[in-house]
């Protein structure tokens, strides 16, 4: 399985995840000039910058350990970018989903407020 595919296999899991978790999911995918968020959702009052990481081994590291710092800066740009364009309320968080696949089987590790 490609890393293309594996990412596709990961955000699909995720779409329906988040979904059996109670977010609202408002967009997919939002890309900008400043870069891209995998998802932004709502949870109760909250909208929610969601990062979805999937991994098929620990070999390099576990799916959240790749959310680095420099990840980071380039979301809340990005957040930043989306709360200005469209007017929200600053109330907001980032979460991670880290999803490791090991042959058919997706363990999920849902970390909210992640940083």
């Amino acid at each position: 399985m490609s890393n293309k595919t594996l990412g596709e296999l990961g955000e699909e899991f995720a779409l329906q995840y988040l979904k059996r978790c109670g977010y609202r999911i408002i967009e997919r995918n939002f890309r900008c000039r400043c870069g891209e968020i995998d998802f932004i959702a709502r949870e109760g009052k909250a909208l929610v910058f969601i990062e979805v990481k999937t991994r098929r081994s620990l070999r390099f590291g576990t799916p959240e350990e790749a959310v680095t710092p420099a990840k980071q800066k380039k979301l809340r740009t990005v957040a930043s970018y989306y709360l200005q364009r469209f007017s929200c309320d600053p109330l907001c968080r980032f979460d991670v989903l880290a999803l490791t696949v090991t042959g058919r089987t997706i363990r999920p590790n849902l970390i909210k407020n992640a940083f």
